[in-house]
């Protein structure tokens, strides 16, 4: 199977350029897609750039250019889940824009017109794949594996009653700004995905400080799971 990997940073997918044994680089929309080999899987590793709009374009080259069977996003995210702390990792079961808002015509929250969709499952294989990866991680290194529903949006989140409006409104686990606009893509090109989020802050008044701070560390323990995760499949 070959597989699209994206991070939004650069710092997301450093880690899996230096692994990987890259044969071919395309620039495209202003990203570069890295093509090779990584533990014998064929992969396209991308930094796809901050938001929706950029993660969608970046998904949509995957599929035309690339031709990949299944898309991988590697990154990190602020909790909404309080029990949830730095380095911990959340799964994605499905995928949701907490941003959209057409409520004003009798939809919900989150619902995309004329989808008539709100939230976008993540492939069930992938997930439990990744389910299994996690186990074994965190009781190797203490942290904490949630398997659950990531929210995104075109907004940086650090207001506890803004993480508390959401967690009661989608029961999401985690938010961030790319993996929805993943997911509806995959969804319309009847593509398997899967999120990987690692925890670089709680999304409240301190957030922008402990971003800076835990981002490296985050995303480290993402791309641990990537590698394992691709190890098994």
């Amino acid at each position: 199977m070959k597989f699209g990997i994206i991070g939004a940073m650069e710092v997301e997918v450093k880690l899996l350029k230096e692994e990987m044994e890259i044969e071919d680089r395309l620039l495209k929309a202003n990203m570069e897609f890295y093509s090779g080999k990584l533990l014998d899987h064929e992969i396209v590793v991308v930094r796809s750039g901050i938001g929706k709009v950029n993660a969608a374009v970046c998904s949509q080259i995957l599929l035309d250019n690339f031709e990949v069977e299944a898309v991988l996003f590697t990154g990190v995210a602020g909790a909404i889940d309080r029990e949830l702390e730095v380095g911990d990792i959340v799964i994605s079961t499905d995928v949701v824009q907490h941003d959209v808002d057409i409520t004003a015509f009798g939809r919900e929250y989150g619902e995309i017109a004329e989808l008539d969709q709100v939230a976008f499952k993540a492939d069930e294989e992938l997930v439990e794949v990744a389910k299994e990866v996690g186990e074994e991680l965190a009781s190797s290194e203490k942290i904490k594996i949630s398997v659950g529903r990531i929210l995104s949006g075109d907004q940086f989140i650090s207001d506890e009653k803004k993480v508390e409006w959401l967690k009661e409104t989608f029961a999401g686990q985690c938010i961030e700004m790319e993996g929805a606009a993943v997911g509806q893509v995959a969804y319309l090109n009847d593509t398997p995905f899967v999120i990987i989020r690692s925890i670089s802050d709680k999304a409240d008044q301190e957030a922008e400080i402990s971003f800076d701070e835990f981002v490296k560390f985050a995303a480290s323990n993402s791309y641990r799971m990537i590698m394992e995760i691709l190890k098994r499949l």
